[in-house]
């Protein structure tokens, strides 16, 4: 039992090691990338995926391969802020609710009411009155994604609650504030940081939904979204490496972070460990 749980370990340490260092190895290639995929030169207009151009050109002349990691990257950034953002306002409704029972009723209510809107009409709404753009698309992202994982923080915080060492704090006098800040968050930090990396992926997802419809970042941004909505214009004229590369490069990075997530929540938990 004891080899299964080290070698449980040790593949999980390994795989979330891979995935961080596929991210990273996306974020310095745009960074090296420069202004190349960005600024336009009509004498390399839709060449094919080769040796030289390893995903191609678009109608522009700019390099797919460049303008993809340009559009990764963005994709990170947003997804760092929405999903940074859409864990604390579950943390703040959680702690909110442990301060007695009427705050947890009005916690639970406002987390289910948020839940039974539809998902995407609610991005779209959002972002659309917000005005679009960067800004828009991660406040959309944010406070449509927060009360699932208030639902998993919130079950957490009642389970820590009933246990016998907040019981003696109780019993000692000590206030609820003290008890959510000494006791409970602490419990809730590795929660906090798994459920952070398995909202990534919706939020990158979720963000270039919406630039594909229209509803996201600004056109003149590197985005994935406008990529792909771009190349819905030529995928009949036979220049499908517009659309193809960076749809599999958006969806390797997504199951990047959920292969990082894993690991991490394989190294938190022993039981995990072990499986």
């Amino acid at each position: 039992m004891k080899k299964t749980s080290v070698n449980g370990r040790i593949r999980a340490l390994l795989s979330a090691l891979f995935a961080l260092s596929v991210i990273i190895l996306i974020s310095v290639s745009a960074w090296y990338a420069g202004e190349t995929g960005i600024r336009a030169d009509f004498a390399s207009r839709n060449i094919p995926p080769s040796l030289s151009q390893w995903f191609g050109t678009d109608q522009m002349g700019r390099d797919m391969f460049a303008r993809t990691m340009h559009g990764l990257t963005l994709s990170l950034r947003v997804g760092v802020l929405a999903a940074g953002l859409s864990v604390i306002i579950a943390l703040t409704v959680v702690l909110l609710s442990g301060f007695g029972k009427l705050a947890d009723s009005i916690g639970g209510f406002v987390t289910d009411a948020m839940l039974s809107m539809p998902h995407l009409v609610l991005l779209i709404l959002i972002s659309f009155a917000l005005g679009g753009g960067t800004g828009a698309v991660i406040i959309a992202v944010a406070v449509s994604h927060w009360p699932r994982f208030a639902r998993i923080l919130r079950a957490e915080l009642i389970q820590v609650r009933a246990a016998p060492w907040v019981e003696a704090s109780r019993g000692f006098g000590k206030s609820r504030s003290f008890i959510l800040i000494n006791h409970i968050l602490p419990h809730l930090l590795p929660q906090m940081l798994v459920g952070f990396l398995l909202m990534f992926p919706h939020a990158i997802l979720h963000e270039a939904g919406l630039t594909f419809l229209g509803f996201g970042l600004e056109p003149s941004r590197p985005a994935i979204g406008i990529m792909l909505s771009e190349a819905m214009k030529s995928i009949m004229a036979g220049r499908w490496w517009l659309a193809l590369f960076p749809g599999m490069s958006l969806l390797m990075m997504v199951l990047c972070f959920d292969l990082l997530a894993s690991g991490i929540r394989r190294l938190i938990s022993p039981r995990e460990a072990q499986t």
